[in-house]
């Protein structure tokens, strides 16, 4: 068990047997040695262990172990296979700490994902995937106006949303996939709160699109359609802009930005997919786009970042409820005890939300 998880957390590290040992002081054999369960390491090499990886010692005996299935990356094919490693054992250290902290509760805190009904069985056109997507607002009882708190409405419907940083990895944005039957979506941390809701919009679309896509319909294109028409649907882009617009003021585009969540670009793909602009319009305002240095950064305010606050509300709900005692509340947050009982408290910096 040990050399399992000394393995997993090696490569979320993104360290080589060579590098974890110089940290350590120890020879790259005797690294793989204990990750081959060819010998245990001491409790002082433990605790270099945990110290070099940034685990608290107790990940190393936590008792379940989990596997992501179905992964599905957004820009995958850009991503070094070293990175790729690193992300999915991150993201499944988070998922074990989340599943250990809900087995706590005598009855679980989470609802548990329903799939949609109502949905086509195949889908043929991108008209389908728009009815899709509507048919997902109604379901979830959305209607047609923005949605403020994305996480909160994943999360609400059995969906758990995981945010790993990803500030240093431009070439990551996010990735669905599922664990024990249960669908995640992991989004970068750092990025603006426009980019951040087209991924997990576009990750919701590979979770709901899977397996009904025909012969022929791109993927990538149809979740990125899907994740559009979620985040503003037709009928509100038809209300807000009109049928037909032969311009589009940029201040128009960066004010239902502001409302929606969608950048401007994205919403201009929304103009241009149900036809209120024409497609020779749409690529004439990205080329203006890109001379402006926009299709980098967007002018005006950045649209908020998502918080992902779960986790931590049920930490302190399972702490309120002696379902734990603060010791493993600080585990499970991955912090010292002191730093734990000084949020806790809500006294200085600690106060603020950790991530």
């Amino acid at each position: 068990m040990i050399g399992q998880r000394l393995y997993r957390a090696r490569k979320a590290a993104g360290l080589s047997l060579r590098d974890l040992a110089g940290m350590v002081d120890l020879s790259h054999a005797a690294i793989k040695k204990y990750e081959d369960e060819q010998s245990t390491p001491s409790s002082p090499v433990l605790i270099k262990l945990s110290r070099a990886l940034n685990v608290r010692t107790e990940y190393f005996f936590r008792p379940e172990t989990i596997a992501l299935v179905g992964i599905e990356y957004r820009k995958r094919s850009t991503l070094p296979k070293k990175r790729l490693e690193a992300i999915e054992h991150e993201v499944i250290d988070q998922i074990e700490r989340r599943i250990e902290l809900e087995h706590l509760f005598p009855t679980p805190p989470v609802k548990a994902f329903a799939p949609v009904s109502g949905l086509p069985a195949v889908i043929t056109d991108f008209v389908q995937i728009e009815d899709a997507a509507e048919a997902v607002r109604k379901v979830w009882d959305l209607g047609s106006n923005p949605i403020p708190d994305l996480i909160d409405v994943l999360e609400t419907h059995g969906i758990r949303v995981f945010m790993i940083d990803a500030n240093a990895d431009p070439k990551f944005d996010g990735l669905a996939a599922s664990v024990n039957q249960m669908p995640i979506i992991v989004v970068g941390s750092n990025w603006p709160g426009d980019r951040q809701r087209f991924t997990m919009a576009h990750e919701l679309g590979h979770l709901m699109l899977t397996d009904r896509l025909a012969d022929g319909l791109d993927e990538e294109l149809a979740c990125n359609r899907f994740a559009g028409a979620f985040l503003i649907p037709r009928q509100s882009v038809l209300r807000e802009l009109g049928a037909h617009r032969n311009y589009i003021e940029p201040k128009e585009l960066a004010l239902l930005k502001e409302e929606f969540g969608l950048s401007m670009a994205g919403l201009l793909y929304r103009a241009r997919d149900l036809g209120v602009v024409t497609p020779a319009w749409r690529d004439e305002q990205s080329r203006l786009f890109r001379a402006k240095g926009w299709h980098i950064t967007e002018p005006g305010k950045p649209y908020p970042i998502e918080k992902a606050h779960i986790f931590e509300q049920l930490v302190f709900h399972a702490l309120a409820e002696d379902y734990i005692g603060e010791s493993k509340a600080a585990e499970l947050m991955k912090m010292p005890v002191t730093a734990f009982q000084v949020m806790r408290a809500l006294e200085g910096s600690g106060a603020a939300t950790h991530q």
